[in-house]
C-alpha cells in the first residue's frame, strides 16, 4: 500500500507551502520538485494567508527563526486550519535554545499539526520526556515509543521521529522505518528536505500516517540506492546522486526496498 502513494504524489502534484529555514530553502524547493510536487517559499506576512489557500500542504521549519517569521507560521497555520490543508512542523533545534523551545510550543499551542517531525531529541524536549540536543543534532539518541505515543495521541497528530530506524506514531498505530544511509548525515539539510517530503505526501494523501511512513521509506531508500553509486567520493557526489535517486524513484523499487515494520495497539 505505502509503494502507490509515490504515484499519488506524481499524479496530483501537490503545491507545498514552505515557511522555512534559509539554509536549505533551495534544498527543500529541489527535493519537492524531484518527488513530484510544486514548491513555493512565501514568508512575507502580508502575503502568507493567501499562499497557504492555494496550496495541498504547509510546512514550518523554526532552522533559521525570527519572531516575525513565527509569527507568519502562525497566520498561515491558522489558514490552513480553516481550510483543512495538512500543516507538517519541523521543531529544528528545540532545546537548544529557550527561543526555539518556546516558538515550537507556540505553534503546536496555536495551529493544529498534522505532521510533527524532529529528531529524538527536539521530540523528547517538546512531549516532556526529555532529551539532550546540541546544535540542532540529538545526543545521547533513545527512542521513547511510549513517550512518542503521548505525544502523539495528546496533540492528535503523527509524531515522527529521524533516526538510524525513524519512528512514526499516530498513537495507536507505530511504524519503525529501516531505510537510510549513514552518508544522509554528511549533508546539511536531509532533515528540513524529509520534512518537504512529508508535505508532498500529506498534499496527496488523507490518511497522514501513511503518508509519512511512505515519505520516509522513499527518503530512506534513495539514500541508500545513492550511496551504491560507483561515482560517489564523497558527500558532494552523494548529494547528487540522492537527487536523481529520489527524481528516478518508482513504484517498483519502493515495493522492493522499503524496510518497515509496523506494530498496532
Amino acid at each position: 500500500m505505502i509503494e502507490r502513494l509515490l504515484n499519488c504524489v506524481r499524479e496530483k502534484r501537490p503545491l507545498i507551502h514552505h515557511i522555512t529555514n534559509m539554509v536549505t530553502v533551495n534544498d527543500c524547493a529541489n527535493i519537492t520538485l524531484a518527488i513530484g510536487g510544486l514548491p513555493v517559499m512565501a514568508h512575507a506576512i502580508e502575503e502568507v494567508e493567501e499562499m497557504v489557500a492555494a496550496s495541498q500542504a504547509l510546512v514550518l521549519n523554526i532552522g533559521t527563526l525570527t519572531r516575525e517569521q513565527v509569527d507568519a507560521m502562525i497566520m498561515a497555520g491558522k489558514t490552513a486550519n480553516s481550510l483543512k490543508i495538512p500543516v507538517v512542523l519541523d521543531p529544528v533545534g528545540a532545546g537548544a535554545t529557550g527561543m526555539r523551545t518556546e516558538s515550537a510550543k507556540r505553534i503546536l499551542n496555536e495551529v493544529k499539526i498534522a505532521v510533527i517531525k524532529g529528531n529524538s531529541a527536539e521530540i523528547g524536549i517538546l512531549s516532556g520526556a526529555g532529551g539532550k540536543i546540541r546544535g540542532v543534532e540529538a545526543e545521547g539518541i533513545h527512542n521513547d515509543i511510549e513517550s512518542y505515543k503521548r505525544f502523539a495521541k495528546d496533540n492528535d497528530c503523527i509524531v515522527a521521529v529521524s533516526g538510524a530506524t525513524d519512528v512514526i506514531t499516530d498513537g495507536s498505530r507505530v511504524a519503525y522505518v529501516d531505510n537510510g544511509h549513514p552518508m544522509m548525515s554528511t549533508i546539511t539539510g536531509t532533515g528540513c528536505m524529509l520534512s518537504s517530503v512529508v508535505g508532498c505526501f500529506c498534499g496527496a494523501e488523507s490518511d497522514y500516517f501513511d503518508a509519512t511512513v511512505a515519505a520516509f521509506a522513499s527518503f530512506g531508500l534513495a539514500g541508500e540506492l545513492a550511496a551504491a553509486h560507483p561515482e560517489v567520493k564523497g558527500q558532494a557526489s552523494f548529494k547528487v546522486a540522492f537527487f536523481d535517486e529520489i527524481y528516478n524513484l518508482t513504484e517498483e523499487k519502493i515495493k522492493a526496498g522499503i524496510k518497515v515494520r509496523f506494530e498496532y495497539f
